[in-house]
């Protein structure tokens, strides 16, 4: 899957999702048992130590390309990681990730006004489409600490997303992935040290873990969004929903209930369309381009 078209962009998305769900399943399982800094300083040593040998035959001469956008994005994940862990520890796995997933809304808005992008009648109607599908399942009555850090991990989740399209285009995807965790490792220990609580390695099996997941679904995105217009594959994030739903159920005993199913459908039907789409623009240019050939040889 390259991720030059959008039918790859959105399988590359969706895989990416699975793992962003199974990265949430480690840090919901290690709950409380340690403290929140600590537990967001334990990951980002994790991705580091992952990432170097990947990274490492992929240096780029240039090592400061992009870095301020590495910076912001680096700082960025802090934030969202502390976020992703309160919201987990208050909401179920299912209930956090339809709220999570107003960012692919997010996403859509912010290209609109800050990237000029164009957003079709398509692309809108599949977008909210997703975003009705988020409110069947979640059916809100009451706001939580849980529930507003869950919406602002979603704010915090789209603007990163979108600071991909920035980066250098020819830089390796490992190198840069690198050099924006070590860019938050300063803050990461600052607050690990400010919140002055004793090491707690309970957790290091499932910092492990959702680091792994986290790396996976991190490549995703910048693989997803570099080369197409994120308006275009933003709704493929709702698919991690289906996702969460099915751990939830396998793993934390939650209900998959009849507005689940139905909301299920109102988030994967405009994926189907809109990959089918992609593949009868294929098919078309194609088509024309053999007649052009057979046209310029006769």
């Amino acid at each position: 899957m390259s991720g030059r078209t959008i039918g790859s962009a959105i399988c590359i998305l969706v895989l990416g999702n699975l793992f962003a769900t199974f990265c949430d399943v480690f840090i919901k399982l290690a709950g409380s048992s340690v403290p929140i800094f600590q537990f967001t300083f334990m990951r980002l040593v994790m991705i580091c130590i992952v990432l170097v040998p990947l990274a490492i035959k992929h240096a780029s001469a240039d090592f400061f390309a992009g870095f301020k956008l590495h910076f912001i994005r680096g700082n960025l994940w802090i934030l969202a990681s502390v976020l992703l862990i309160v919201s987990l520890s208050e909401l179920s796995l299912a209930t956090a990730n339809a709220v999570f997933y107003i960012a692919p809304i997010l996403i859509i808005l912010f290209a609109g006004v800050f990237f000029k992008e164009k957003i079709t009648l398509g692309i809108l109607c599949a977008a909210l489409s997703g975003f009705m599908g988020v409110l069947i399942i979640l059916r809100p009555t009451d706001i939580s600490w849980g529930m507003m850090s869950a919406i602002l991990f979603a704010v915090v989740l789209a603007t990163n997303s979108l600071l991909i399209r920035k980066l250098p285009k020819d830089q390796n995807l490992f190198f840069g992935l690198l050099i924006m965790h070590l860019c938050a490792l300063p803050l990461s220990a600052g607050l690990m040290f400010w919140e002055a609580e004793p090491l707690n390695f309970d957790g290091f099996s499932y910092a492990l873990g959702s680091a792994l997941c986290s790396i996976l679904y991190s490549l995703a995105c910048l693989k997803g969004y570099r080369y197409v217009a994120s308006s275009q594959v933003s709704s493929a994030e709702y698919s991690g929903l289906v996702f969460a739903a099915l751990l939830g159920w396998l793993l934390f005993g939650e209900s998959i209930d009849v507005f689940l199913v139905i909301g299920t459908l109102f988030i994967v039907f405009p994926l189907v369309l809109l990959s089918h789409r992609d593949m009868k623009k294929r098919k078309a240019e194609e088509r024309l381009s053999v007649v052009r050939a057979q046209l310029d040889a006769g």
